[in-house]
C-alpha cells in the first residue's frame, strides 16, 4: 500500500449539487426552487405566527391592561359595615384576625378602613390602612385606630 493509492470508501464521498449553472446541468431555470414566489427568493423565512395572510390570532383577540406586580390590594371596609359588625357580634375590637374568624375576609387579605357611613359606638380598630376621615370619625366616638 502506497500513499498515492489511498482512496475513500465507496459511496462515502459525493460531489455537491451545482445548481443554477445553466439548462444543460439539469438544475438550471428555477434551480430546484419550484416557480416564483417568496419561497424561491434568497433570505426567505416564514415569520412566527404567520397564518398565510389571515389576521394573526394575537391581533384578533381583544387587548386588556396589565396588573402591576407591586400593587397592594386592600379589602375595603366602611364605617357603616363596622357599625353593623359591632352590633351583630357585640364586639369592641375590629382586627384582621377577628374579621377572618367571623368569615368576613380571607386569611391573607389586607384590610383598609374607609369613612363612608356612621359609627355609633366606641371601637378599637386594628387594620393595615385607614383613611383620614375614617380615623377622625372613630376617634370622635372615643375609639382608637392602630395600623399594622
Amino acid at each position: 500500500m502506497e500513499l498515492h493509492s489511498l482512496k475513500p470508501a465507496k459511496g462515502s464521498v459525493s460531489k455537491r449539487k451545482r445548481i443554477a449553472r445553466g439548462q444543460g446541468s439539469g438544475r438550471g431555470g428555477t434551480s430546484t426552487r419550484g416557480h416564483k414566489g417568496a419561497k424561491s427568493r434568497s433570505g426567505w423565512s416564514r415569520k412566527r405566527n404567520f397564518e398565510g395572510g389571515q389576521m394573526p390570532l394575537q391581533m384578533r383577540l381583544p387587548k386588556r391592561g396589565f396588573k402591576s406586580p407591586n400593587r397592594v390590594e386592600y379589602v375595603a371596609i366602611n364605617l357603616g359595615r363596622i357599625n353593623e359588625i359591632v352590633a351583630k357580634y357585640n364586639i369592641s375590637e375590629i382586627s384582621p384576625e377577628g374579621l377572618y374568624k367571623l368569615g368576613i375576609i380571607k386569611k391573607n387579605d389586607l384590610v383598609k378602613i374607609l369613612g363612608t357611613g356612621e359609627l355609633t359606638s366606641k371601637v378599637k380598630v386594628v387594620a393595615h390602612a385607614c383613611s383620614a376621615t375614617a380615623a377622625d370619625k372613630i376617634q370622635a366616638q372615643g375609639g382608637t385606630v392602630e395600623t399594622l
